[in-house]
Protein backbone atom coordinates (compact mmCIF):
# COMPACT_ATOMS: atom_id res chain seq x y z
CA UNK A 1 0.00 0.00 0.00
CA UNK A 2 1.38 3.36 -1.04
CA UNK A 3 1.57 6.27 1.35
CA UNK A 4 -1.46 8.52 1.30
CA UNK A 5 0.79 11.49 0.60
CA UNK A 6 2.05 9.86 -2.61
CA UNK A 7 -1.48 9.15 -3.79
CA UNK A 8 -2.52 12.72 -2.99
CA UNK A 9 0.51 14.14 -4.81
CA UNK A 10 -0.34 12.15 -7.92
CA UNK A 11 -3.96 13.34 -7.83
CA UNK A 12 -2.75 16.93 -7.45
CA UNK A 13 -0.52 16.51 -10.51
CA UNK A 14 -3.45 15.09 -12.48
CA UNK A 15 -5.63 18.09 -11.61
CA UNK A 16 -2.83 20.50 -12.56
CA UNK A 17 -2.29 18.77 -15.94
CA UNK A 18 -6.00 19.08 -16.70
CA UNK A 19 -6.06 22.73 -15.60
CA UNK A 20 -3.14 23.83 -17.82
CA UNK A 21 -3.68 21.48 -20.80
CA UNK A 22 -5.26 24.07 -23.12
CA UNK A 23 -2.80 26.79 -22.17
CA UNK A 24 0.19 24.47 -22.73
CA UNK A 25 -1.16 23.38 -26.11
CA UNK A 26 -1.65 27.00 -27.21
CA UNK A 27 1.85 28.02 -26.10
CA UNK A 28 3.40 25.02 -27.85
CA UNK A 29 1.53 25.80 -31.06
CA UNK A 30 2.69 29.42 -30.89
CA UNK A 31 6.26 28.35 -30.12
CA UNK A 32 6.41 30.56 -27.03
CA UNK A 33 8.96 28.52 -25.08
CA UNK A 34 9.70 31.25 -22.51
CA UNK A 35 6.06 31.42 -21.39
CA UNK A 36 5.91 27.62 -21.38
CA UNK A 37 8.89 27.53 -19.00
CA UNK A 38 7.06 29.81 -16.56
CA UNK A 39 4.19 27.35 -16.11
CA UNK A 40 4.39 24.97 -13.11
CA UNK A 41 6.52 21.86 -13.70
CA UNK A 42 3.73 19.59 -12.49
CA UNK A 43 1.43 20.87 -15.23
CA UNK A 44 3.37 18.76 -17.73
CA UNK A 45 1.75 15.44 -18.64
CA UNK A 46 5.15 13.74 -18.66
CA UNK A 47 5.37 14.02 -14.87
CA UNK A 48 2.30 11.81 -14.33
CA UNK A 49 2.87 8.23 -13.23
CA UNK A 50 0.33 5.43 -13.50
CA UNK A 51 -0.72 4.13 -10.09
CA UNK A 52 -3.15 1.44 -8.97
CA UNK A 53 -6.55 2.98 -8.22
CA UNK A 54 -7.06 0.80 -5.16
CA UNK A 55 -3.63 0.47 -3.55
CA UNK A 56 -1.58 3.24 -5.16
CA UNK A 57 1.15 0.81 -6.19
CA UNK A 58 3.35 2.49 -8.86
CA UNK A 59 4.80 -0.65 -10.45
CA UNK A 60 3.14 -3.50 -12.32
CA UNK A 61 0.29 -1.32 -13.59
CA UNK A 62 -2.25 -3.05 -15.85
CA UNK A 63 -3.43 -0.22 -18.10
CA UNK A 64 -6.62 -1.88 -19.34
CA UNK A 65 -8.02 -2.18 -15.80
CA UNK A 66 -6.23 0.68 -14.02
CA UNK A 67 -4.95 -1.53 -11.21
CA UNK A 68 -1.68 -3.22 -10.30
CA UNK A 69 -0.87 -6.79 -11.26
CA UNK A 70 -1.14 -7.93 -7.62
CA UNK A 71 -4.60 -6.43 -7.16
CA UNK A 72 -5.63 -7.70 -10.59
CA UNK A 73 -4.64 -11.26 -9.70
CA UNK A 74 -6.50 -11.15 -6.37
CA UNK A 75 -9.65 -9.71 -7.93
CA UNK A 76 -9.59 -12.08 -10.93
CA UNK A 77 -9.14 -15.12 -8.67
CA UNK A 78 -12.09 -14.12 -6.52
CA UNK A 79 -14.24 -13.42 -9.60
CA UNK A 80 -14.59 -9.65 -9.07
CA UNK A 81 -13.57 -8.75 -12.65
CA UNK A 82 -16.26 -9.76 -15.16
CA UNK A 83 -15.07 -11.75 -18.16
CA UNK A 84 -11.66 -12.60 -16.69
CA UNK A 85 -10.97 -16.25 -15.91
CA UNK A 86 -7.86 -18.18 -15.02
CA UNK A 87 -6.31 -19.82 -18.07
CA UNK A 88 -6.19 -23.60 -18.21
CA UNK A 89 -5.21 -25.87 -21.08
Amino acid sequence: MAKESMKAREKKRQRMVEKFAEKRAALKAAGDWEALQKLPKNSSKVRLHNRCLLTGRPRGYVRQFGISRVTFREMASSGLIPGVTKASW
